[in-house]
């Protein structure tokens, strides 16, 4: 559940946003969906569709409730509507568990899922496969038994990172983690860190970034808070040289900051893919060539500026996701 509770905190206060995970996530996978509108749009095939081989078919797509999976739970909406089904609208569920069980149990079809989440979370492993290839395979052979089936996943990778302003880094000139830890080293007051409370105290966040690149920042040079604050903190004051980021996050380009590369691939891949229930791809299995093109255009960088359509510029995610499907040719409106 990690994933979804980490973007709610920059829209609701953490406490609210765990409660309301834990109470609705029961509820929700207990009795099945119960909320949803059809996807109404007059679209057409343009480059995937053609034919419409879903013409008769019935489907419900979901996502999670952060900006980035509803904007790619509409694509699929958007595209199966295109390719001649009735789609039932079911996108911005609240918890990675009800969206889960939705589609294990078939109450919902379609959505994009995270190859990290899957493995982690509700496979159950420890530790990440650090090649993301090599994860989506273990992902997708792992869920055959749950009843799920992956198509081929996107570079799209929504994973940790630590940022740094393009001011301060023509100070720096810092591209790796290696190169904070040798900053680090050689300067230990220059590095401080602006993270939410819960990277700083998790294995997989800073405790266990530090280990794996040998660093050990004072305390001091620790600062905690919210993940929206972070962001600005970095942009625009000196009381953060780098700050935890999520790396398809839109406010990376718009306040024009500096993703440093995991070098020694730290942190679990995050990979979006078609998640689908077995039963639905076995009825209709064209929507792999439907979903293909589209997975095989979601870059990290498109994440980025699709998310900060919406957050940055405040625009409707369903517009946001339509507008740039029609803008890569491969539904056209009716």
């Amino acid at each position: 559940m990690r994933r979804a509770v980490r973007r709610w905190s920059a829209a609701l206060p953490p406490a609210l946003a765990v409660v309301l995970a834990l109470a609705l996530a029961p509820a929700l996978s207990g009795c099945g969906l119960k909320s949803g509108s059809p996807m109404v749009d007059d679209v057409v095939p343009g480059s995937v569709g053609r034919g419409q081989p879903l013409k008769g078919a019935s489907l419900t797509v979901t996502s999670k409730t952060f900006t980035e999976n509803i904007v790619l739970g509409q694509m699929v909406g958007l595209v199966f509507r295109a390719a001649g089904a009735e789609v039932l609208d079911r996108t911005n569920l609240a918890g990675s568990i009800s969206t889960r069980e939705a589609i294990v149990k078939g109450d919902a079809d379609a959505m994009y899922e995270y190859t990290g989440t899957a493995w982690i979370t509700y496979l159950g492993h420890a530790e990440p496969i650090a090649d993301p290839v090599a994860q989506w395979e273990a992902v997708r052979e792992a869920d055959r038994k749950n009843g799920v089936v992956w198509l081929p996943q996107a570079s799209l990778d929504n994973t940790y990172a630590l940022a740094i302003s393009r001011k301060n880094n023509e100070r720096y000139r810092l591209k790796t983690l290696s190169d904070v830890a040798a900053l680090a080293k050689r300067d230990p007051s220059a590095v401080t860190v602006c993270v939410e409370n819960e990277f700083a105290s998790r294995d997989d966040g800073l405790p266990g970034m530090q280990k794996a690149y040998g660093m050990s920042l004072p305390a001091a040079n620790v600062r905690k808070m919210d993940a929206g604050i972070i962001y600005t903190q970095v942009s625009q004051s000196d009381s953060c040289l780098l700050g935890e980021v999520y790396t398809t996050d839109g406010r990376i380009r718009a306040m024009d900051l500096t993703v440093l590369d995991d070098d020694r691939h730290f942190f679990p891949n995050y990979n979006a893919a078609p998640e689908l229930n077995a039963a639905t791809y076995a009825k209709y299995p064209a929507i792999a060539d439907l979903l293909g093109p589209v997975t095989a255009k979601l870059t990290t960088a498109v994440a980025q500026e699709l998310n900060a359509r919406v957050d940055v510029e405040g625009r409707d995610p369903h517009e946001v996701a339509k507008e740039w499907l029609i803008e890569e040719g491969f539904i056209r409106e009716g």
